[in-house]
């Protein structure tokens, strides 16, 4: 489950990245779609490498 987790957020983190390239070739740099997507991108990155974090504090990732 917690692999599955971390998966689904790595592909969630990609995705973003990806749609922040494609609001930024779409928009010509004058919308605000590409900051949000990359925000997300950022949210998710922190999110994960916390979730990363605890999973080896609490022993669910072993070293």
């Amino acid at each position: 489950m917690f692999k599955l987790i971390i998966l689904l957020m790595l592909v969630g983190v990609i995705g973003s990245l990806f749609s922040g390239l494609f609001f930024l070739y779409r928009d010509q740099g004058t919308g605000d779609r590409t900051v949000k997507a990359l925000t997300l991108r950022i949210s998710l990155s922190i999110a994960l490498f916390v979730l990363l974090m605890l999973g080896y504090r609490f022993g669910l990732i072993t070293g």
